[in-house]
């Protein structure tokens, strides 16, 4: 499992966890913590985790400000299509 803590990039972290995702391996499991400054950043979060081809294993508040998403990146067809459609936000 491997922990990337996003939180110094505010709202704009979006990219930086694609990015992450479209790096990882199949089958390894990515631990995100973010600020939620916009509550409606955890949707596109888990939106755009399963673009890039994630499975989503849990999605919860860490504390008041921060939010955790934990993933896996599966082997399946159809997520894998998604996952290479997967583009960096820049």
């Amino acid at each position: 499992m491997k922990r990337f803590d996003l939180r110094h990039l505010h709202n704009d972290f979006l990219p930086r966890l694609q990015e992450l995702l479209a790096q990882s391996e199949i089958g390894e499991v990515s631990f995100f913590l973010f600020e939620v400054d916009v509550f409606e950043n955890t949707h596109k979060a888990s939106l755009s985790a399963q673009e890039c081809g994630a499975q989503i294993l849990n999605s919860i508040r860490f504390n008041e400000r921060d939010w955790t998403l934990i993933v896996r990146k599966v082997q399946n067809v159809s997520l894998i299509q998604n996952a290479q459609s997967c583009e960096v936000v820049k």
